[in-house]
């Protein structure tokens, strides 16, 4: 089985953080989104996943790396793919055509789910979805009794379903989607400036293809940073508690659940919960809850509530709730 994950985009709502790295890089409780989107999936086939293809812009070859040692570290082989303009997800898709062969799922790589169970070798395609309570502002599907998928509506004025596509999707043969994609290429079939997964996806439906509706238990948005503190949130609540053995505290109250990583300094001040602070950050006389801290920062005399703190940052003057970027001092 093959995995694509398109992650070219620029991840404006998430600025200033997507300025220094790419938005599937932040990390949530300790690893990055693009890393638990991984093993997320991984856990819910029964597939071995050969080879993962990144989707990216130039990032950078330290990136690319970091992408590589993911796919390696899963037992997969990792493969770096361009996506130069912004020409739509059917595009970006299409970018690693040549892993679009057999099985394989395409999954985009700014959210995270949560399931208890397995997609079966039995069925044909699958796109993972979740039941909202407002579906006017999501790709939508409407399915029968058997979760049938037989009509996809985008954004719908009216609900005529809630069952929201997730941006996660499973092909028992890939190559029906890459000719499909490349169909609309050629027929320059766009919708507004952009060729969109989702024509292909009715356009292979028309052609009597099926498609199952797989609904997920959970569904985490890292669009920007209110919703990244809510996604942070709801992930801690699922793991729990990790707080490495190097941490240092001094009179300090941990409320869990938190993540605390490498050689963190606590002194004087309560932590959480729902707060992830990564390595090598210092926090002194502060409170800081539903928060995600970087690393290599310093905090002191903070009081910080649904708040996301860069790496590299020095607040030394209480506030409330602060979204900072990085290498930033606020004094």
């Amino acid at each position: 089985m093959n995995l694509i994950i398109p992650m070219a985009g620029m991840g404006k709502r998430m600025r200033p953080h997507t300025l220094t790295i790419p938005k599937p890089l932040f990390k949530i409780a300790g690893k990055t989104i693009v890393q638990r989107l991984i093993e997320d999936i991984s856990a819910t086939v029964d597939d071995k996943i050969d080879n993962i293809g990144f989707v990216i812009g130039d990032f950078g070859k330290e990136t690319e790396n970091y992408l590589l040692d993911i796919a390696r570290d899963v037992g997969s082989s990792g493969h770096i793919y361009y996506q130069h303009e912004p020409l739509g997800t059917a595009h970006a898709v299409y970018m690693a055509g040549d892993l679009l062969v057999d099985k394989c799922i395409v999954a985009f790589a700014d959210t995270l789910f949560k399931t208890n169970s397995k997609i079966q070798n039995t069925e044909d395609n699958v796109i993972w979805t979740y039941e909202v309570d407002d579906p006017s502002a999501y790709g939508v599907v409407k399915t029968d009794h058997k979760s049938v998928i037989h009509e996809f509506i985008e954004k719908p004025d009216t609900p005529v379903s809630n069952k929201a596509i997730i941006g996660i999707y499973y092909f028992s043969k890939g190559e029906l989607l890459r000719d499909e994609i490349n169909a609309i290429i050629e027929k320059n079939q766009k919708v507004g400036t952009e060729f969109q997964l989702t024509t292909a996806l009715e356009n292979l439906k028309n052609k009597q293809k099926k498609f199952i509706s797989f609904t997920v238990d959970g569904w985490y948005d890292c669009g920007n940073w209110k919703e990244t503190i809510e996604t942070n949130r709801k992930v801690l609540d699922n793991a729990g508690s990790s707080v490495y053995d190097s941490v240092q505290m001094e009179n300090t109250l941990i409320i869990d659940p938190v993540f605390i990583g490498n050689n963190v300094i606590l002194r004087n001040s309560i932590i959480g919960p729902h707060v992830s602070v990564e390595d090598h950050t210092e926090i002194t006389d502060s409170i800081v809850r539903n928060s995600i801290i970087k690393s290599n920062s310093v905090i002191d005399g903070c009081v910080c509530d649904e708040s996301i703190i860069g790496q590299n940052v020095t607040i030394k003057k209480e506030w409330s709730k602060l979204n900072v970027g990085d290498y930033t001092i606020i004094k």
